[in-house]
């Protein structure tokens, strides 16, 4: 026993340690990874990195948790990671070693952290990184150690954070061989001290200075002296003075003159026309080309005095006013000259509600004019007292979207002198009907937005310029269109029309020149290959997100639009659904496959052609299979007889003028003669017999004869031979009396055959005979005399009685008797050629 216990604790060793602590438990890290290279941990309350991450990760993102260490072991397995993002966490320290396997890593963001010091040995294996963000820290000193001059590929870095009070000269000199791209510093809200040359040794083409200076307005002249000589392009200040305005006569912005950046950018912080005067008069000194005004707090000063001259010499590409809740900035010097030098004008979200007089005279020199987002209405954008001739010459494009525009005549009286206007954005307003009477505008114009108005008639289009090459009506609430007017547009190239009531699309809409069409979401059903046959030019659609009916019309339009490449529709097949019939209720287009027979009208008729023919051709056979010509000529003289001698079909006469009719073949004529009527006509009382020599009336049709014969007889009695076989007369006399027989049965018809006949060798046309003959019984005439007279009694009890249901024709001789007086009368052939 105890050497089996010693044998099993080597495995027991190795299971205790297999199990993990339970510290190190795996932790649900809800990341959602989806693909192989990428996992979000976004928002997920983790307290530390999650250990079940995937190895092939190549971005990371467990911002907005609650991280507070990053140890040595957490990322030690996701080699090939080239981003990770921990912004929004409360990380507070970071281990030397814990991105030593992160060599690749390229991106790393710690913005917003707790971080008590800047993690330079954590960052010393990233050779390759390129962006790093660790601002907004609370790490109390801004200073750079050696490790930063090892990051050689470093592009971007953003410092600081609000525990930073003092910037030291040598802070940044480990940058001073790295050309950066964007270097951004934050401090406190009041910094208490820069020392020169802090800036100096850096190399940026954009610098961001989040910096307060309320107490310290002396250290921006230093600032900027430091960057002179300096390849910046791109300067930005926020919260320049964050809690107070700068009133001093002092000019902090002096050395601007001399820092060669192209774009200067204020956001934030607390402005006057005092601070705002200082910016622009330096700026017009400089070479900045682009300035912005973002989110600033402007307000006048109590001793608001008029000055003497207006910042008439600044010229800039653009000028942006944007999000500042005073519209007084416009005119904070109560000019608008520092709008003469601009080229592209914006003010965006000012809350202005309207343009004095003056200012469109200062505009001279814009090119673009964007005042979106404000509060503009009718009548204070245009003003009748205003003259707006020789105003704005070089204005192109004018933007006025978001605002309360009601009328589109009021932009055309505005704009309609103005010699150069092309672009005239009215979107986002409250545009609606108008006048019937035309409007007029300047004959440059050519592209116009009225996206998301109030349009909802066609009087809007009496007002609309024809020399659009673009426009812009979706989302007005539209139900129809006024065709005339595309018609006169005769250069309109793009015209979007997407999310409005749209109920059909006419099959006279022109457009000459249409080359981009949108009319999706609206509600319009019916579409076919005519819907726009009269633009020939056209090559992108889009129509989606409309209540199709999926029938033929649609399927052909849409496999001719995709087989021929000729038109583009941009948004299939994702937005097309059918909504009619019901049956096809929210299926895909393009699951719609009707048959070809449904839709292809060549098909159709393709098909309907062969099956007639094939019906045809069928026909024709069984017609020569079954002499069906022989039946219908025979049926056509039945009815022409009858018609004649105007007896109904259906009703014969049940009074009988003979016992029976006798048909027979021209070469069975003298038996029928000799034995037939000598035998039958003899017997006391006679059987009166019908024959067609004797008893078919001189001068009248042989059909008429025949078919008058049969229906005065009460039996039909038919010879059968190989010669009757031959006869057409005789066939005709059977047809006869099988029609006679047609609800009656066969009862009247009595064969008697002469000489044996095979019924399966009778032709086709005596199908009747072949069928009587296989189902009824018939008289066989013996050869051997003996056996004659029992023939004879068998015939007579099948006629029955003579005297029965027979009347003699006035002025006729005695029955059995010739005019002659002679007996037999002597029966001939059932005529085999007709006689009349």
């Amino acid at each position: 026993m105890p050497c089996a216990w010693g044998s099993r604790v080597p495995l027991l060793v190795l299971l205790l340690l297999l199990v993990p602590h339970s510290s190190r438990a795996p932790v649900p890290s809800g990341c959602h990874v989806p693909s192989t290279g990428r996992a979000s941990c976004r928002g997920q309350n983790l307290i530390r990195v999650p250990p079940d991450l995937p190895e092939t990760l190549e971005a990371l993102d467990l911002s907005y948790n609650k991280i507070r260490r990053i140890s040595a072991g957490d990322f030690a397995a996701l080699t090939r990671l080239k981003s990770l993002d921990l912004r929004y966490n409360d990380l507070s320290y970071v281990d030397d070693d814990a991105f030593a396997s992160n060599l690749l890593l390229e991106q790393l963001d710690l913005f917003n952290n707790s971080l008590l010091t800047i993690p330079s040995n954590a960052l010393k294996d990233l050779k390759r990184l390129k962006v790093l963000s660790m601002s907004n820290n609370l790490y109390p000193r801004s200073a750079l150690d050696g490790v930063f001059g090892g990051l050689k590929d470093l592009e971007e870095l953003s410092m600081g954070g609000p525990a930073i009070l003092t910037v030291s000269s040598e802070d940044f000199q480990p940058l001073a061989d790295i050309p950066l791209k964007k270097f951004a510093l934050k401090t406190a809200s009041s910094l208490t001290e820069y020392q020169p040359g802090a800036f100096a040794t850096l190399t940026t083409e954009s610098l961001w200075c989040d910096i307060a200076l309320d107490r310290n307005p002396g250290a921006l002249p230093q600032m900027l002296r430091d960057l002179w000589g300096k390849p910046l392009r791109y300067l930005r200040f926020r919260n320049l003075f964050e809690f107070t305005y700068y009133n001093h006569p002092a000019d902090i912005f002096s050395n601007l003159e001399r820092v060669d950046a192209r774009e200067l950018v204020f956001f934030r912080g607390k402005f006057n026309e005092n601070l705002l005067r200082l910016i622009l008069l330096n700026v017009q000194k400089t070479t900045v080309q682009d300035l912005s005004f973002i989110s600033i707090d402007f307000a006048r000063s109590p001793q608001r005095a008029k000055p003497d001259v207006g910042i008439a010499n600044l010229t800039l590409r653009s000028l942006v006013l944007k999000d500042i809740s005073n519209p007084d900035i416009l005119r904070f010097d109560w000019t608008f000259t520092w709008f003469s030098g601009v080229s592209f004008l914006s003010v965006l979200n000012v809350n202005f509600n309207f343009v004095p007089c003056d200012a469109w005279k200062e505009m001279r020199n814009v090119a673009a004019l964007n005042i979106s987002n404000n509060r503009l209405l009718d009548e204070y954008i245009y003003n009748e007292l205003c003259s707006y001739v020789d105003i704005v010459p070089k204005l192109e494009e004018f933007n006025v979207s978001y605002n309360r525009v009601t009328r589109l005549r009021t932009v055309s009286r505005l704009t309609a002198a103005w010699p150069r206007l092309s672009v005239l954005d009215l979107s986002h307003n409250q545009i609606g009907n108008d006048d019937n009477s035309p409007c007029r505008w300047s004959p440059t114009l050519v592209w116009l937005g009225l996206a998301y108005n109030a349009v909802t008639t066609m009087e809007i289009f009496r007002c609309l310029p024809i020399t659009l090459r673009f426009l812009d009506l979706s989302h007005s609430q539209l139900e129809r269109l006024e065709l005339s007017y595309f018609e006169a547009a005769v250069d309109l190239r793009e015209l979007r029309l997407s999310g409005n009531k749209l109920k059909f699309i006419p099959t006279a809409w022109k457009g000459p020149s249409l080359e981009v069409l949108t009319v999706d979401g609206n509600s319009f059903g019916a579409i076919g290959r005519g819907s726009f046959a009269n633009m020939p030019r056209l090559s992108r659609l889009q129509a989606g997100n409309n209540p199709y009916h999926c029938v033929c019309e649609l399927h052909s339009f849409l496999r001719e639009a995709l087989s021929k490449g000729k038109l583009t529709i941009t948004d299939w097949p994702e937005n097309w659904t059918c909504y009619h019939p019901e049956r096809l209720l929210d299926t895909p287009v393009a699951d719609y496959a009707p048959w070809v027979t449904e839709c292809d009208v060549t098909v159709v008729v393709a098909i309907t052609v062969s099956v007639t023919a094939a019906v045809v051709g069928a026909a024709t056979l069984l017609c020569w299979r079954f002499d069906v010509p022989w039946y219908l000529r025979a049926t056509f003289r039945i009815v022409r007889s009858k018609y004649r001698s105007g007896h109904p079909s259906g009703q014969p006469s049940r009074r009988f003028t003979y016992h029976a009719f006798v048909s027979y073949s021209h070469s069975d004529a003298d038996w029928v003669r000799k034995e037939l009527l000598l035998r039958l006509e003899a017997t006391r009382p006679p059987y009166r017999l019908c024959v067609h020599e004797r008893d078919f009336t001189p001068g009248r049709w042989v059909i008429d004869n025949i078919v008058d014969s049969i229906e005065r007889s009460r039996k039909v009695v038919f010879v059968l031979s190989r010669s009757f076989v031959d006869s057409d007369w005789c066939n005709y006399e059977l047809y006869f009396a099988h029609q006679r027989a047609v609800g009656l049965g066969f009862e009247d018809v009595v064969l008697v055959v002469k000489e044996a006949v095979d019924p399966q060798a009778l032709p086709r046309k005596f199908c009747k005979l072949r069928k009587l003959l296989s189902a009824k019984t018939y008289l066989e005439w013996p050869a051997e005399p003996g056996r004659q007279a029992f023939f004879w009694a068998q015939l007579a009890a099948v006629l029955g009685k003579a005297e029965k249901g027979v009347q003699r024709p006035e002025g006729e001789a005695a029955a059995g008797q010739t005019p002659e007086g002679q007996p037999g009368g002597g029966g001939s052939s059932a005529v085999d050629a007709p006689a009349s």
